[in-house]
């Protein structure tokens, strides 16, 4: 929480768009109470577009970055900016909040936002509460709303092909019978996009009856389809995947390489540690870092499974 001179300084240098952003600045707009976001509500609007889409960015990137920044007041605030962009970070700024009203205005938002992407990040944002419905940590009633109005964007042949495939993956979260048939049927779309997503939403779903299509997607020539495979792999935990999963440590694309990695990390075993221990010592420092960390997570993973159930009586 800053003071009301000092909002007033930050508002003035955000406007300056002469000036470069100061991080320092734009961590002063963590927290902010209702009299500041008032103060904020007043000059928002006269920041040109530009710089407005600049900040949003920013403080996105410094919420990731930083967990204890807390820009979310700033966030909610933007998903009535009038820019399309400022209102898809503002939504990409709220992925940690699990609050049932944003679920509403993400629902208002997938529903009625004249832009394409917004409409898609809105349809992305509401795969997190699918999930928490899925855990019974979100009220019935409204995890049933977010189910149907994904399901209807699915539906909607009129609807942009982003913001369907975004609504197809948001939804594979849900344990509906219906949702099998859902990816079968994206997985057959004429678009490579949405077969791109359908991917995606075979590992989401968490179905071993998966299992043998994204393997074979592993083969798939391109580069998006084979990383969305490989991280579904590790999703699923599919053993059987362990040995091409260790070629992708040398695939052509950085990205698969990375996604290979991560995903022997998730399954595990003996011929994925193997792999993930040499990738440790090799000199590419990318590949590397990411078998480290890896290797933490496949350790840490082992190390709560051997803790004793219960203790041993002397």
């Amino acid at each position: 929480m800053v003071s009301d001179m000092s909002i007033e300084r930050v508002l003035d240098h955000i406007s300056d768009e002469h000036t470069p952003l100061s991080r320092s600045g734009l961590h002063m707009l963590s927290a902010l109470g209702r009299k500041e976001m008032e103060i904020l509500a007043d000059r928002w609007p006269l920041i040109g577009v530009g710089r407005r889409r600049q900040v949003i960015r920013s403080l996105v990137e410094i919420a990731e970055a930083n967990f204890e920044a807390d820009f979310n007041s700033i966030f909610r605030f933007s998903l009535q900016d009038e820019d399309e962009e400022v209102r898809t970070q503002a939504i990409d700024g709220l992925c940690e909040d699990e609050n049932s009203t944003l679920a509403d205005s993400l629902l208002e938002m997938l529903g009625t936002d004249p832009s394409i992407m917004v409409r898609a990040g809105a349809a992305t944002g509401l795969g997190r509460f699918v999930l928490l419905a899925e855990l019974e940590e979100l009220e019935e009633e409204l995890g049933r709303r977010i189910v149907k109005a994904l399901r209807q964007v699915i539906k909607d042949r009129h609807e942009a092909l982003e913001v369907r495939r975004r609504a197809v993956e948001a939804i594979s979260f849900s344990s509906e019978e219906e949702i099998r048939e859902i990816i079968q049927e994206a997985y057959r779309h004429p678009a490579e996009k949405m077969r791109i997503s359908a991917v995606f939403s075979m590992g989401r779903s968490a179905d071993p009856r998966w299992g043998a299509t994204i393997i074979t997607e592993l083969d798939n020539p391109n580069s998006e389809v084979r990383f969305e495979a490989a991280r579904a792999c590790g999703e699923l935990e599919l053993q059987e995947a362990v040995p091409r999963l260790v070629r992708f440590i040398l695939d052509l694309d950085r990205e698969v390489q990375q996604a290979a990695v991560y995903a022997l990390g998730q399954i595990g075993g003996q011929e994925a540690r193997r792999a993930l221990q040499l990738c440790c010592e090799s000199d590419d420092e990318v590949i590397a870092a990411a078998a480290k960390d890896a290797l933490d997570e496949l350790e840490f993973a082992s190390g709560i499974f051997d803790i004793p159930l219960w203790a041993k009586e002397d």
